[in-house]
């Protein structure tokens, strides 16, 4: 999707909004062709695109890390990036939250979002959550406590100081404990855990901030085999009620995700080398000698 054509959907979505204002009907919030109304400040994906870059280009002391890269992600979308060493897979996620500025082009979330204009909070506040490959997470605290630390909250000092979890935040927290495999561990320290477990742990830290898109660096690097398959189910279970984008070099992880006929794409020198059905690429040859090798 253009930036021309987002600007014509926004359009025809203003349209759409000034004519429901004006009948004298309840709505509940919603519309027939536009579903719920976006508060200013929210991304639209009522195009069915939930992330957009085009033409990105990134340049450090002379090096391209990034070529005038061009990327869509769907709303809803699990999608697989591969790629070898150098080939911009790191660099795009620090473009897309904000951590490295391009030299040229454009990042939109949603249709209504550009992210270049936002600074790394903003971006994180609006949606997007990012996980690094190494797990970040409070080792001294519980599981429990872990997580309820990741609560959407307000977080100002008389607000902690005074606050006690709902009914509502308790079942929140319960339910992401059965998910991320860790009802067993909820009094655990997280500083006792397996490293598959922290990392289980993180990326369920990221889900009590309901993000929109998530960003996953290599999230099964040092899992065990039995770690990995559990991670593969909790990703799928994941896709449709969030956009997944996985950076990963394990194939296995990665033939795991796609079975059913998802989209994988590969870098190569900061641009796309190709992008289809992995049994495509598996077998570009382009690709094989760049990266898979026989």
């Amino acid at each position: 999707m253009t930036p021309e054509l987002m600007r014509v959907g926004a359009k025809l979505r203003q349209e759409h909004e000034e004519r429901q204002k004006s009948r004298d009907t309840e709505s509940g919030g919603r519309q027939a062709s536009f579903g719920r109304l976006v508060r200013q400040g929210e991304a639209d994906f009522t195009q069915g695109v939930a992330l957009y870059l085009d033409n990105i280009s990134v340049s450090f002391d002379g090096f391209k890390a990034l070529n005038a890269l061009t990327l869509e992600i769907n709303v809803g979308e699990l999608r697989c990036i591969i790629g070898p060493n150098g080939a911009g897979k790191t660099t795009m996620m620090d473009v897309i939250t904000g951590k490295t500025r391009p030299d040229a082009g454009t990042v939109f979330f949603g249709s209504t979002i550009d992210l270049l204009r936002m600074t790394e909070p903003q971006i994180a506040q609006i949606g997007v959550g990012r996980k690094f490959q190494k797990p970040t997470v409070y080792e001294q605290l519980t599981v429990f406590e872990n997580l309820e630390l990741a609560l959407k909250a307000d977080r100002r000092a008389r607000a902690s100081l005074f606050s006690r979890l709902t009914a509502e935040q308790l079942d929140r927290i319960g339910e992401m404990l059965t998910l991320i495999h860790l009802k067993a561990n909820a009094q655990r320290t997280a500083g006792l855990l397996s490293h598959g477990q922290k990392q289980w742990l993180e990326i369920g830290m990221l889900l009590m901030q309901d993000p929109k898109l998530l960003l996953l660096d290599e999230p099964v690097a040092g899992m065990t085999d039995e770690e990995s398959e559990r991670t593969a189910e909790l990703f799928l279970s994941l896709e449709g009620r969030h956009s997944l984008v996985v950076v990963e070099h394990d194939m296995k992880f990665v033939d795991q995700l796609t079975q059913s006929r998802k989209r994988v794409t590969v870098l190569h020198e900061g641009s796309v080398l190709a992008e289809g059905l992995l049994s495509d690429v598996q077998n570009d040859q382009k690709v094989v000698e760049v990266y898979l090798g026989r």
